[in-house]
């Protein structure tokens, strides 16, 4: 003879929804750890960007924000904001450094940037 199924107790219901309520939230637990260890694929800007600008020769670094025209160096700062400012036209803040080089450029006409920073002391 084929015994029939027990049925489902109170208790039986009980543990097992508290072991579902377990898995579950050890499931929600681990999953932001579990997807920090995967390597992140992220876009890079391209490291360097170079162009002539009514005749000057602009090198732009990318990834340190590192800015030349004619080989001299462009004192470029980042703002909280995400922009850049350089020395040159200090009340103007840029979008990009490409665009703050070309800015400079017209700033500058036909006057070299110094070889180095002046002094502020």
């Amino acid at each position: 003879m084929d015994a029939a199924p027990a049925p489902l107790t109170r208790r039986a219901a009980l543990r097992t929804a508290f072991t579902a309520a377990v898995l579950a939230g050890t499931a929600a637990a681990l999953g932001p750890v579990l997807r920090a260890r995967r390597p992140r694929q992220t876009l890079t800007p391209a490291p360097l960007a170079e162009e002539t600008y009514r005749g000057r020769h602009i090198t732009v670094d990318l990834a340190a924000a590192a800015v030349h025209i004619d080989g001299r160096p462009l004192h470029v700062m980042r703002r909280a904001d995400g922009s850049y400012l350089s020395g040159i036209n200090h009340f103007q803040s840029y979008d990009t450094p490409l665009e703050l080089a070309r800015a400079a450029v017209d700033e500058l006409g036909t006057n070299q940037l110094a070889l180095t920073a002046p002094h502020h002391g």
